[in-house]
């Protein structure tokens, strides 16, 4: 159970703040990261969001200020270096701030993580973390029922219902509960039209992307003897032919998992230095043991790592090979 009470009294002792999370952020990430931010901002807070990558096109539009700067070493470090409190958001191993790593490890600031992912390093002062909430968001807007810190607006239900519909699979995964359907309620009731948020996130892409989705599904192969693990190939030549970004990946590997008889899916995308790769699985097979043993991590039926200068195709014949076996033995 989270310390919410300890939260609040961190918030509240302290004058300035910085807010980061993962590479390539998702709506979670980002959603989390803003509703963060008007909370501290309504305290009166100095506060900066800084993230290595750049926000994906797709979801410019939730922040709405321009709150959210994109990492360079000169101008960030010294913030870094002179705030009070830095917040890891939505992730809980440094190295999925890549670059930023260094500068977050070495500042004297206290270190506050905030998350609902598995495994946890020990990498901050204190932990805010409950993998029993089905997005970061669910647990900013917890933070804000449980303690009074501000009221619940719609500038603050807005982001955080981005975060909890994305993180949910528009509210088709496990953890979706009756509760979190009485918390979406509530964000209704303060104005949020669940239709504008789907439609500005997933209905508004670019069709650079759509190209790329086809040159996915068009790698999609089968593997082991049952055919019960797929898995899709995106190379650097398919990225520069369509025109599309690595964000635009976002949701592939679920094509993957769909197919029938597949209980495990796997999308590779080779970058520009290394490859990442993403698992998704059905039932008791948890692609966050696969994933951990690469250094990456994420939940059961979610997870992913990167691979720094590492070669995608020197490396997938045993990756493949231990996804079938994750799955012969869970499955």
């Amino acid at each position: 159970m989270i310390d919410f009470q300890l939260l609040k009294k961190i918030i509240l002792d302290n004058n300035s703040f910085l807010i980061t999370t993962h590479v390539n952020p998702d709506a979670d990430a980002l959603g989390s990261e803003l509703a963060l931010y008007l909370i501290l901002k309504e305290l009166g807070k100095k506060v900066f969001i800084v993230n290595y990558s750049e926000t994906p096109y797709n979801l410019l539009f939730l922040d709405k200020s321009g709150a959210i700067e994109t990492y360079h070493e000169e101008k960030h470090n010294p913030i870094i270096n002179s705030v009070n409190v830095i917040i890891a958001l939505d992730f809980n191993k440094w190295d999925r701030t890549v670059k930023m790593k260094q500068a977050l490890v070495q500042s004297i600031a206290l270190k506050v993580c905030i998350d609902h992912h598995l495994d946890p390093e020990n990498f901050t002062d204190h932990y805010f973390i409950d993998t029993n909430y089905s997005a970061c968001g669910e647990i900013i807007y917890d933070f804000i029922k449980k303690t009074d810190i501000v009221k619940m607006t719609y500038d603050l239900a807005y982001p955080l219902y981005a975060a909890i519909m994305t993180d949910t699979g528009s509210f088709r995964f496990e953890r979706t509960t009756q509760g979190l359907h009485i918390i979406a309620s509530d964000m209704l009731k303060l104005g949020v039209i669940p239709g504008e948020v789907f439609d500005k996130i997933y209905d508004q892409s670019k069709f650079s992307k759509f190209k790329l989705l086809g040159r996915s599904l068009n790698s999609l192969k089968l593997s082991g003897n049952d055919g019960n693990v797929s898995y899709m190939i995106l190379t650097q030549k398919d990225f520069l032919e369509t025109g599309a970004v690595e964000s635009d990946t976002d949701g592939f590997v679920n094509f993957a998992l769909s197919v029938e008889k597949v209980k495990l899916g796997i999308l590779f995308v080779e970058l520009k230095e290394g490859f990442k790769v993403s698992f998704r699985s059905k039932g008791n097979i948890s692609v966050n043991k696969l994933a951990r043993e690469y250094g990456g991590g994420g939940h059961t039926n979610a997870a992913g790592a990167r691979f720094f200068k590492k070669n995608l195709f020197e490396l997938l014949p045993e990756i493949l090979s231990k996804a079938e076996e994750s799955v012969n033995k869970e499955g």
